[in-house]
């Protein structure tokens, strides 16, 4: 008798807490109507309409923030449109929802191998060996891509040699 009081209010917590959970849509699960938007910007896309499947892409992720394929579509559009930096970062973006997605990390190293950025691929190469427990095609082609861009020569500006042009106009001294 001197325990009811403490077991019914332990009861009613485990209550309200599972029943809080009960309303809430699992993690990996994005909003249809999100999805439907995100459907519209892929057919744009596809169609080289870029401008629009970005506005496509921007309400899909107004209506689920979670809507990983939303920030990879976006990012897709930066990279075409040479964006490079603003396409890693969407990546990234995408990434914090879902950080073990391979397909993502191996995107987003094909953009940093394009922007000359052979340290940060390599890292992403150690992190899809990682998560990759066996057989990895993601990992292997992006192994090959960061030997191909170590092999190319290293652009450096070479020292301009100025020399003086003496025109008409020149004042000569007595």
């Amino acid at each position: 008798m001197r325990f009811s009081p403490a077991a019914i209010a332990l009861s009613l917590l485990f209550a309200t807490a599972s029943s809080m959970s009960i309303g809430k849509k699992p993690d990996f699960q994005v909003d249809p109507q999100s999805m439907a938007l995100l459907a519209e910007g892929d057919a744009l896309y596809k169609n080289g309409e870029l401008v629009e499947a970005r506005g496509w892409y921007e309400t899909a992720l107004a209506v689920d923030p979670l809507n990983r394929a939303a920030f990879v579509g976006l990012a897709r559009i930066a990279e075409k449109q040479g964006l490079k930096g603003k396409s890693i970062k969407l990546y990234n973006e995408a990434l914090e929802i879902d950080p073990n997605d391979l397909a993502i990390i191996a995107a987003q190293s094909d953009v940093m191998l394009s922007k000359g950025a052979i340290e940060a691929a390599q890292k992403n190469l150690g992190r899809l060996r990682i998560l990759c427990r066996t057989d990895c095609s993601a990992a292997d082609k992006l192994a090959i891509a960061i030997d191909k861009a170590k092999e190319k020569p290293a652009v450096q500006a070479a020292a301009v040699e100025i020399k003086p042009v003496v025109g008409e106009g020149e004042v000569k001294g007595n």
